[in-house]
C-alpha cells in the first residue's frame, strides 16, 4: 500500500532538512579544519581530516611537543609516562622515514659490506660452535665453581649443547661430587693434576690475562687463549632494569657514570664533556647531586623491575634517555672490550668510545663513534653535535638494528659468558675428561 500524499511530503521534508544539516556541518568542519587556532590545538582530528596517518609519531615535528610538556612538568623528561612505542622506540629524533629515503637499507649494507664479513676471517673471535662432533670424546661433562667468583648463580644449569652433549655446571658441591672440572677465579688451582681428578680450569677477564702458576686450561677475553669470554651478553648483568625509553634528551646530549676514578679515564672525560652537554652519575665528576639521583630522574627505573632502589642496578634504563653513551675503558688494549660499551648498545644509545683499538672487530657496523679517529677532543665534540642535530645522521648508527646488519657482532656475543658452559664442557669433552691424563 503506497503512502498518502501528505506523508510522502513529510519525507520529502525531511529528506531536505536532512541534506542541510549535512551540507552545513561539512562546511563547519572545513572551517575549523583550515583554521590555524583549530590546526594546532587539535592537530590529530585535522590530520584525520586530511587523511594522514597519525600513528607514526617518528616525524621530527613532534620533538617540539616534547620540550613543551617538560617544561611544564619539571627539568627531566623521565617524569612523562611515554609508554611504549614500536617505530620511536630509540628517541623522538631517530627520522627513519627520511633515512629510508635518502640511504636505505640497501645502501647501508653496501656501504658497510665489511659488516658482513664472517669472524672466520678475523683474529680477535674465537669459534663459538662445536665444527667436528667426533672430537668429544664424552657425552656428558660436569663442572663445579670452586671457591668466591663474580660469576652469577644464574649461570647454573643443566645445558643441552652442541653435537648432543650435556653441560652440568653449578657452584654446589651438594649437586655434583665427581666434576670433571673445576672452575678457579678468585683461588688458585692445585699445583698439580693426576689421572682421575678433575680438570683446573683459571679464569682472569683482567687486562693483564694472568695466568694462575698452574692450570690445565686458561680463559680470558683474548681469543689467543684457550677459551674466550667476551663482555656482551646478558649474564653480566643479571639485575638490571630493561626499560628502554622511546624519548631521549636533546638537550643533554651525553650519559657518564663511574665510580671507580682512574685517572687515565678520568682525564679523557673531562676532556669530552667539557665540550658537551651531560649528565655524569657516579662518585666521578658527578654533576647531577649524588649518585642515586638517577632514581628520582627516571622514577620508571626503578618500578617494577626486579632491580630495586640501587643506581647502579638501573643503568640501562637511564642510558636509554641519552643519545650518547661515553664509554672507556681502564686500560685501551687489543681485544678488551668490556660492559661499558656493550651496556650502551643494549640501551639503545650511540657509544662514544675509547679503548681497545681492534673493537671493530667486536661491534655492529657503524654502530659506535670511535674517539681515536679525531685529532683533537674539540673535533670529536663537534662532531658529535651534529650527529645529534641531524636525524638522519643519527639514524644511521642504529641502521645495523634496523637492518639485520650484525656483522661480527653475533660471534661477539655468542663467545660471551653466556655460552661459557657448553664451550668449557665441549674442551673438557675432547680431552677425555678427568680420566684423562
Amino acid at each position: 500500500m503506497e503512502p498518502s500524499g501528505f506523508l510522502r511530503g513529510v519525507t520529502k521534508l525531511q529528506l531536505i532538512r536532512c541534506a542541510w544539516i549535512s551540507f552545513s556541518f561539512v562546511l563547519l568542519v572545513f572551517a575549523l579544519t583550515t583554521s590555524d587556532n583549530f590546526t594546532r590545538k587539535f592537530p590529530d582530528i585535522v590530520a584525520r581530516a586530511a587523511g594522514k596517518d597519525t600513528s607514526r609519531t617518528d616525524d621530527t615535528r613532534s620533538v617540539p611537543c616534547v620540550k613543551e610538556v617538560d617544561e611544564v612538568e619539571g627539568e627531566h623528561q623521565s617524569q612523562m609516562d611515554f609508554g611504549s612505542h614500536s617505530e620511536t622506540v630509540l628517541g623522538s629524533r631517530v627520522d627513519y622515514t627520511a633515512w629510508d629515503t635518502r640511504v636505505g637499507c640497501g645502501n647501508f649494507k653496501k656501504k658497510y659490506s665489511y659488516g658482513n664479513r664472517t669472524s672466520s676471517t678475523l683474529r680477535s673471535l674465537q669459534n663459538p660452535t662445536v665444527d667436528n662432533c667426533t672430537i668429544l670424546r664424552k657425552q656428558h661433562v660436569s663442572v663445579l665453581v670452586k671457591k668466591w667468583t663474580w660469576i652469577p648463580d644464574t649461570l647454573n644449569n643443566l645445558y643441552s649443547c652442541d653435537c648432543g652433549l650435556t653441560c652440568l655446571w653449578t657452584n654446589s658441591d651438594v649437586l655434583l661430587d665427581r666434576p670433571d672440572a673445576h672452575l678457579y677465579e678468585s683461588a688458585t688451582p692445585p699445583s698439580r693434576r693426576r689421572k682421575g681428578e678433575p680438570w683446573r680450569i683459571y679464569m682472569d677477564l683482567e687486562p693483564g690475562r694472568n695466568r694462575a702458576p698452574s692450570q690445565d686450561l686458561f680463559v680470558s677475553y683474548h681469543a689467543n687463549d684457550d677459551l674466550q669470554v667476551t663482555y656482551a651478553g646478558a649474564a653480566f648483568h643479571t639485575i638490571r632494569n630493561y626499560y628502554i625509553s622511546p624519548v631521549k634528551h636533546d638537550d643533554v646530549l651525553v650519559y657518564w657514570s663511574s665510580s671507580r676514578c682512574v685517572e687515565s679515564r678520568q682525564r679523557i672525560a673531562s676532556e669530552v664533556l667539557g665540550f658537551l652537554p651531560h649528565h655524569s652519575f657516579g662518585k666521578c665528576l658527578n654533576n647531577v647531586g649524588g649518585m642515586d639521583v638517577i632514581l628520582e630522574m627516571y622514577p620508571k627505573c626503578s618500578s617494577g623491575s626486579g632491580a630495586g632502589n640501587v643506581w647502579n642496578q638501573n643503568l640501562h634504563c637511564a642510558m636509554s634517555h641519552y643519545k650518547f653513551v661515553l664509554a672507556i675503558e681502564n686500560s685501551q688494549i687489543e681485544s678488551y672490550v668490556t660492559e661499558k660499551l656493550y651496556y650502551a648498545l643494549d640501551a639503545g644509545a650511540v657509544p662514544i668510545y675509547f679503548g681497545a683499538p681492534n673493537v671493530e672487530d667486536f661491534v655492529p657496523p657503524h654502530s659506535i663513534i670511535q674517539g681515536r679517529n679525531f685529532a683533537t677532543i674539540q673535533g670529536l665534540a663537534e662532531y658529535v653535535k651534529k650527529v645529534a642535530a641531524d636525524p638522519v645522521l643519527y639514524a644511521e648508527y642504529h641502521a645495523w638494528r634496523r637492518c639485520g646488519v650484525l656483522g661480527v657482532y653475533g660471534r661477539t656475543r655468542a663467545v660471551s659468558l653466556d655460552s661459557l658452559p657448553c664451550r668449557l664442557c665441549a674442551a673438557v669433552s675432547s680431552r677425555g675428561g678427568r680420566n684423562s691424563v
